[in-house]
């Protein structure tokens, strides 16, 4: 287990928050350690029995990278009466563990996205209820990543609503699919996700958000003049409206002009996503 000890951030103007990455936490269900960072809200020291809502970043190895520090001191200076703890979990065996639980793509990737999202929901936030009271059931919590990690953040959100009220991918890797393009590929029914939605019950509480940028990739598969990665976001777009998910309210895309599939792009994206999935305002 690991100590709620907490180093203190940077300061800028009137909030000041808290981390620490934890390397040892031992995940039976993953079979190995996972690290993850902890960055914890100014008023987490003032009332030592108030719970929180929270927001998991999937890859959170690249915390540094999208300047999660710096959009957090923001808009928590802007926003002083809200107060959410971020879990950035860094990746392990990132291409068998992110993807769509017990549903491989055609090469057997996302093998293991069936024990990530258990050690998620078995493991680790029961532990991070206790040890920093994280809110399980506060109806605000947040799940978000980046390419695959994005991926496995909407699908997790998708099959554990009564915990997550919002999910988000920047740059999510929607492409995931059943057949490889050259063995009679066709988008209609070989997205994974998108195919696994589609069939699936509305899920009235989940909100979703999603980045793409204008130079995340280069491919067109269809030729249509549009690259896959905004394609394959606008079609699930597309699946949720018909669902009868509202765009602007339920669903928000938010597109980056010559944005590309870096954490520099994702970092510039960060301070809205925040503004989305946590701003009473």
């Amino acid at each position: 287990m690991f100590a709620a000890s907490i180093m203190k951030s940077n300061t800028i103007k009137k909030a000041e928050i808290s981390s620490q990455i934890i390397k040892n936490f031992k995940s039976e269900i993953l079979n190995r350690y996972v690290t993850f960072e902890i960055i914890l809200p100014p008023d987490f020291n003032e009332n030592t029995k108030k719970t929180y809502p929270f927001l998991i970043l999937n890859d959170g190895q690249d915390n540094e990278a999208v300047k999660i520090k710096e959009a957090l001191i923001h808009f928590f200076n802007h926003n002083l009466e809200t107060s959410f703890i971020t879990i950035g979990i860094h990746a392990g065996e990132r291409l068998q563990e992110y993807g769509v639980a017990g549903k491989p793509d055609f090469k057997k990737r996302g093998s293991k996205a069936d024990l990530y999202t258990h050690f998620l929901m078995k493991e680790l936030l029961p532990v991070l209820g206790k040890t920093f009271r994280c809110d399980l059931y506060s109806k605000k919590n947040v799940i978000a990543g980046y390419s695959l990690g994005g991926l496995s953040a909407i699908d997790i959100a998708w099959n554990n609503d009564h915990i997550f009220s919002k999910a988000a991918a920047f740059s999510g890797s929607f492409w995931w699919r059943k057949k490889a393009l050259d063995k009679g590929y066709k988008d209609e029914t070989d997205r994974i996700l998108l195919s696994e939605i589609k069939k699936s019950k509305l899920k009235p509480n989940l909100r979703f958000w999603f980045q793409a940028g204008t130079q995340d990739e280069k491919s067109d598969r269809n030729n249509n003049g549009i690259i896959d990665a905004i394609d394959d976001t606008l079609d699930l777009i597309t699946i949720l409206a018909q669902k009868g998910y509202r765009p602007y309210d339920d669903v928000v895309y938010y597109q980056i002009e010559q944005g590309e599939h870096i954490p520099e792009t994702w970092a510039h994206a960060m301070p809205e996503f925040l503004n989305w999935a946590f701003s009473t305002k």
